[in-house]
């Protein structure tokens, strides 16, 4: 059973995160000229449409937007008790020679990014990839960090961070939640 612990981002806050880091994102890119996003599934992929939107609203670029399933790319699918549930990979341009942004929600082992970067580089062979986060929660496994980070939360291994999205959850918001 989780308990609520702490309401970290309101819808408000959220957005104004996402905002700076879309600016984030243009900057260190020079431009959005190679530049699209690819969301991992589940939350991600609403993050990065955001982060596109965001692109466009300001730069008058429009950014190409893909969607990441690396569910069948988890080093953990035999300890799952039962069947995997597969929401699709759709990447409907060649990210060759691009720059692709990896968006998540929360990062934490950095197992989930070790996946996505199985599963981009099994696509097609990018210019480059960086990783844009809403939240980084710290205790990573693996060598891996956010090129763009919404907000560096530290976290007990016994919390749960949670991100709720409208296409999803009907609300948004960050919370941390108690095991």
């Amino acid at each position: 059973m989780l308990t609520e612990k702490s309401h970290i981002m309101d819808e408000s806050a959220v957005k104004r995160t996402l905002v700076r880091m879309a600016h984030e994102i243009v900057e260190k890119n020079a431009g959005c000229d190679t530049l699209c996003l690819i969301g991992i599934q589940r939350r991600g992929v609403p993050l990065a449409k955001r982060l596109a939107e965001n692109i466009r609203s300001f730069s008058d670029i429009p950014v190409e937007v893909g969607t990441l399933d690396i569910t069948l790319y988890r080093d953990d699918l035999e300890g799952l008790p039962i069947d995997p549930v597969v929401n699709g990979t759709k990447i409907d341009f060649s990210i060759k020679d691009k720059t692709v942004v990896l968006v998540d929600d929360v990062i934490y082992t950095g197992r989930t990014v070790r996946a996505a970067l199985d599963a981009v580089m099994k696509h097609e062979r990018p210019e480059r990839i960086q990783l844009a986060v809403l939240i980084d929660r710290g205790h990573r496994e693996l060598p891996i960090r956010g090129d763009f980070v919404g907000k560096n939360l530290p976290t007990s291994r016994k919390e749960v961070v949670a991100v709720f999205v409208p296409e999803v959850d009907g609300d948004m918001g960050v919370a941390i939640y108690e095991a």
